[in-house]
């Protein structure tokens, strides 16, 4: 299937039901499907063909949805990527994408206009948001009004190309199917209880697999209406549940624990959230009790990562969660929990966990080796570290690989150390997460200066600040002697740790 048929039988079913709210406009399930259409109609007779590549590059928008269903449509191929990318992070997706056409919005145009500008294959260059040079008007693409016939999109053919670091080498594109992201947005349709006058209060990233898949595809799919924010204001979604008749929030632990601070000085006056999911980081017991003692509303914690589209783990909706735990494989989802070999561990040991089921990618574009590697076997290698209890729910435990969840957001050390390791002060250096009550992790650097050179923790700081984007930079920067090591000259990051 075509996963924009979630939204033209929403709209069928429900055409004059709300579909989207933004501060500033309301469209129904008609409109919006409507405008689909358009731009479709639009981008069609602009040249762009069923298989081509398309960069999505702006803040959560109405404009936003409408390019990714109107690309859906079309056949074509959508990279959504973060609009506060600097140029090294774009250059790679850009070229590695083969992408043929840009959408972004004008006032997130400058790095990416760079990196543009020395990529003439990429013809098709569109802003929404106010004129911009080398770009033509989004609105120039909303054809005549007219029905556009969804392409017939195999189960095997590709929709999203979304960019996932590892620890080590240039980020990989990890092909998602029109099939993996429908079918996980209808299983978290079906599995969780909603009514047809539920609000999904949407602050998480469209560019991110999470807020795609449970904001927006799952609400489109049961034709409720999803009220969208650019970003996550606490006071503003205090505000909200005061206007609200039934909400549903979902967010990452970082959005939890500053909304149970508001929430413990300034009470709710009303039990408008109906329910809540985290996911995008393990969320600490604490804040999860914190949260539920002001708003009264259970908090559904899951686990999720892109190459599963995202969500294959999650505590069971309407049944006692545990603290602590992910929960369990979702419907169509089975895990593992293995050691080494791959073979399975006991109950209560630690392993990694393996996952398979209909939400697992396609691969890494281009990465053959690296996509035989992590779906060896047939499962899923996530990396994590995780125990699972008697009664099958899981923990994650740690994770192997060394990346870094601040906020929600995936900070990966390497690009960071490679950032760093570009100052000419920098000898060594070595990047880690470390324990912060809101964010979950912060960004450490420890870094051995040149002998003789002049440099302060203030100096690396800003050099990285200005060439990633704004949540990966190091907040915290130590200067030190010397690095541990082991006797073969690997830095030893647990010892730094400890």
């Amino acid at each position: 299937m075509n996963i924009a048929e979630l939204l033209t039988l929403s709209a069928q079913r429900r055409p004059d039901h709300p579909a989207l709210r933004t501060r500033h406009q309301t469209r129904t399930y008609a409109q919006i499907n409507q405008d689909v259409d358009r731009l479709a109609r639009g981008l069609q007779g602009a040249g762009l063909a069923p298989g081509d590549v398309c960069v999505l590059m702006m803040p959560n928008s109405l404009e936003w949805i409408l390019a990714y269903y109107a690309l859906a449509k079309l056949g074509a191929v959508v990279v959504p990527v973060n609009f506060l990318y600097r140029v090294g992070e774009l250059g790679h997706i850009f070229k590695d994408s083969g992408a043929k056409a840009f959408i972004g919005h004008s006032d997130h145009l400058e790095q990416a206009a760079k990196v543009l500008s020395e990529l003439p294959q990429i013809g098709l260059r569109i802003a929404h948001g106010g004129p911009a040079t080398g770009f033509r008007p989004f609105g120039e693409f909303l054809a005549e009004p007219g029905d556009f016939p969804t392409h017939a999109s195999g189960d095997g053919d590709t929709f999203a190309i979304i960019y996932t670091s590892g620890t080590t080498g240039l980020p990989k594109g990890a092909m998602l199917t029109h099939a993996n992201l429908a079918s996980n947005a209808r299983t978290l349709a079906a599995m969780r209880h909603n009514e047809e006058h539920y609000v999904v209060l949407g602050v998480l990233p469209l560019f991110h697999i999470y807020g795609q898949t449970s904001a927006l595809n799952a609400s489109f799919c049961l034709g409720i209406t999803l009220r969208l924010w650019e970003h996550f204001q606490a006071e503003e979604i205090m505000a909200a549940l005061e206007e609200e008749e039934a909400a549903v929030f979902i967010g990452v632990p970082t959005m939890y624990n500053r909304l149970a601070e508001l929430g413990a000085q300034s009470p709710p006056q009303r039990r408008s959230l109906k329910y809540c999911i985290s996911g995008g980081a393990s969320l600490p017991v604490e804040i999860l009790r914190r949260f539920q003692e002001v708003f009264h509303a259970t908090i559904y914690e899951g686990y999720g990562l892109t190459e599963c589209s995202p969500v294959c783990v999650e505590n069971p909706f309407g049944q006692p969660t545990k603290h602590g735990s992910i929960g369990k494989p979702i419907p169509g989802f089975s895990a593992r929990i293995v050691d080494e070999l791959d073979q399975d561990v006991a109950a209560g040991q630690v392993g990694e966990l393996l996952i398979q089921g209909p939400g697992v990618m396609k691969g890494y574009l281009n990465q053959p080796e690296a996509t035989a590697q992590t779906l060896r076997g047939g499962w899923l290698h996530t990396g994590d570290l995780a125990r699972r209890d008697e009664d099958g729910y899981i923990y994650i435990v740690d994770r192997k690989k060394d990346m870094i969840i601040r906020g929600g957001y995936n900070v990966y050390p390497r690009e960071i150390e490679e950032v760093l390791y570009q100052h000419p002060a920098v000898l060594e250096a070595a990047v880690l997460g470390v324990p912060h009550a809101d964010l979950g992790e912060e960004v450490c650097a420890v870094v051995v200066p040149r002998p003789e050179a002049a440099v302060t923790p203030e100096d690396l700081r800003a050099f990285v600040k200005d060439r990633v984007a704004p949540y990966k930079y190091p907040r915290l920067v130590r200067l030190v002697d010397e690095l541990p090591k082991t006797t073969t000259g690997k830095i030893l990051k647990r010892a730094i740790r400890r």
